[in-house]
C-alpha cells in the first residue's frame, strides 16, 4: 500500500466509469453480497502499458482486474490479470477500508502491454456496507531509467582524509613505563604502610599499648 506511488511519472489519461452493481437475474435490487465493476478505457483507443495501477479503497473487499488486449485478426479478448485481491482482511471491518493500495506489473497473472482498458470487479460479501468502490484510479506507464549521471565537479575538490599517523611512532618506551609504574607501585606501598602506623601509633606510648587508652567492646 502507498499512498505516494508513482512519484516523479506521469499517469496514463484514462477515464474510469462510475461503479455499476451487478443485479440478481431478473431482479430490480443489487445483488448482496454486492459485487459492481468499473470500465475504465484510454483516450482515442490508443493501447497502453501498465507498470503500476494506484487506487483508493472504499469498502471494497476484494478486486479483481481484467485488461483488453489485441487478439489475432485484429480482434480483441479480455484476460484476467489480476484474481481476488484483497483489500479488506476482515470485511466486516475497518481495516484497509479507504487506503491507497499500488498494483504492481509483477503480481499481474499476465501481460499487460498493449492495454485496451482495463474492467475493474469488486466484491464485498460483508452486509454491514451498503455502498462500496475504489476511488482515484492512476495507471502509470513502465518508467525509463535515468541516464547515468557524471558526480558533480564538488566531489572531486574534496581533499582525501587525512592518513593516521603511525602508531609505533606515538609508543612511548616501554622499559620507562615500566620503571614509572614500578615506582608508582612502590610509592602505593609505603603510603599504606605509613597510614598502618598511623592508626597503630595513636595508642603507643614509648614504644607500649597505654591500656587506658584501648577501649574494649
Amino acid at each position: 500500500m502507498s499512498g505516494a506511488a508513482g512519484l516523479g511519472r506521469s499517469p496514463v489519461l484514462c477515464a474510469p466509469r462510475p461503479a455499476v452493481a451487478l443485479q440478481l437475474s431478473g431482479g430490480t435490487e443489487p445483488a448482496r453480497p454486492g459485487v459492481a465493476v468499473i470500465d475504465l478505457r484510454f483516450p482515442r483507443g490508443a493501447p497502453a502499458d501498465v507498470q503500476e495501477i494506484v487506487f483508493r479503497n472504499f469498502y471494497t473487499a476484494f478486486l479483481s482486474v481484467r485488461v483488453q488486449r489485441p487478439g489475432p485478426g485484429g480482434s480483441r479478448r479480455w484476460v484476467t490479470c489480476l484474481r481476488d485481491h484483497c483489500l479488506m482482511p476482515c470485511p466486516h471491518t475497518e481495516e484497509g477500508s479507504q487506503d491507497y493500495f499500488s498494483l504492481h506489473r509483477h503480481q499481474m497473472l499476465c501481460d499487460v502491454d498493449q492495454v485496451m482498458a482495463v474492467r475493474f470487479i469488486l466484491r464485498q460479501p460483508s452486509p454491514v456496507w451498503l455502498h462500496f468502490t475504489i476511488e482515484e484510479v492512476q495507471i502509470f506507464p513502465p518508467g525509463q531509467k535515468s541516464p547515468q549521471k557524471d558526480f558533480p565537479s564538488w566531489l572531486s575538490q574534496l581533499t582525501p582524509p587525512e592518513q593516521p599517523a603511525s602508531l609505533h611512532e606515538e609508543l612511548p618506551d616501554l622499559e620507562k613505563v615500566s620503571t614509572e609504574v614500578q615506582q608508582m607501585w612502590v610509592l602505593t606501598e609505603v603510603i599504606r604502610a605509613r597510614q598502618t602506623a598511623a592508626r597503630i601509633g595513636r595508642f603507643d606510648v614509648d614504644g607500649c599499648y597505654d591500656i587506658n587508652l584501648l577501649s574494649y567492646t
